[in-house]
């Protein structure tokens, strides 16, 4: 399923316009991206899941162009996403 369709589902299950339902789910998308920008940023949803930024330390890879050559990955932030109880059972039935 894409954004497209989402927003189709979305729509259709409240009554309100795609165009309405498409600038509420960026909206929301935006806000949970401001929040993991911010030092310590978390966004937790009850029964849904969990998001957060963790920081990756910097590591030494292998250039896949040229396989003996070594390169190093510098330290970053990554977006993670940790399902809570609810959303795993839900899935799991």
């Amino acid at each position: 399923m894409n954004k497209a369709e989402i927003v189709s589902v979305v729509a259709e299950k409240t009554g309100l316009t795609k165009k309405d339902t498409e600038i509420t789910i960026n909206e929301f998308i935006n806000a949970i991206q401001e929040e993991l920008c911010k030092k310590d940023g978390k966004v937790q949803l009850i029964g849904f899941g969990t998001f957060e930024a963790r920081n990756r330390k910097s590591r030494i890879g292998r250039n896949p162009q040229k396989p003996g050559e070594t390169v190093e990955i510098p330290a970053s932030k990554a977006p993670v996403f940790k399902a809570g109880k609810a959303f795993k059972d839900a899935v799991n039935k």
